[in-house]
């Protein structure tokens, strides 16, 4: 797991409750060059010790960008790239969804693209107070299923406050005490609620308690991850 970026231009904080079985999420974050950060939160299907080992090779790929005429800085490129990579009758049956963004510090704009995974959540405005939700939807397909597929990417602008949220869809998928699922609706809505920029209150500390008090349970069916990206 990537150390806590704590100084700089950009901060980063994140939580991690692994779930009972072997699991595969995983993220990370790093500097391309002096002007383009990537992030990145990828969740491998099933459980057990080959999705953990696919979600571990699918990170060193990232970190080490080793993907052959792959522009990293070209988030629709890298999850192409990926997909041919990582084809799902090579790994067991196994697949990955992922969400991949990257910051342009001069222009403070976000590309990105996502391929099965939950939208990112960008809380973005003039400051923490009129900060609206933005959500960045990953409209491309798993990776792995389907070889030689184009993914395309998006982009946003950031305003003078911006914070980003990705996430594995362990933190919404969680089955009530009624046996009902929570609503991703019902998600984005508790997501929505403020304050956005205090120091002594964890939006993600608060969304893993509320997660364990709605199913009446500590421990957590499926990975539970959670990163947030502060732009300064």
């Amino acid at each position: 797991l990537p150390d806590k970026l704590k100084t700089g231009d950009i901060r980063t904080d994140w939580r991690f409750v692994p779930s009972a079985e072997l699991g595969g999420d995983s993220f990370g974050y790093h500097w391309l060059d002096d002007d383009h950060f990537a992030f990145y939160l990828l969740d491998v299907s099933g459980h057990g010790v080959g999705s953990a080992l696919l979600s571990v090779s699918a990170m060193n790929t990232l970190r080490s960008q080793a993907l052959p005429q792959t522009d990293f800085r070209a988030p629709g490129q890298v999850l192409g790239a990926l997909n041919n990579a990582f084809q799902m009758e090579q790994q067991n049956g196994l697949y990955f969804t992922i969400w991949y963004g990257v910051y342009h510090k001069p222009t403070r704009r976000i590309d990105y693209s996502g391929g099965g995974h939950p939208p990112a959540l960008l809380f973005n405005g003039a400051s923490s107070e009129q900060a609206e939700l933005e959500i960045l939807e990953a409209r491309g397909p798993m990776i792995g299923a389907i070889p030689d597929l184009e993914f395309e990417t998006a982009s946003t602008n950031l305003g003078p406050f911006a914070k980003l949220c990705m996430y594995s869809d362990g933190v919404y998928e969680i089955e009530r005490i009624d046996k009902s699922m929570w609503p991703f609706n019902e998600f984005i809505e508790f997501m929505k609620v403020g304050p956005h920029d205090a120091v002594n209150d964890s939006k993600m500390d608060r969304l893993i308690a509320y997660d364990r008090e709605i199913q009446g349970r500590e421990d957590f069916i499926d990975d539970c991850s959670i990163v947030e990206l502060k732009f300064l």
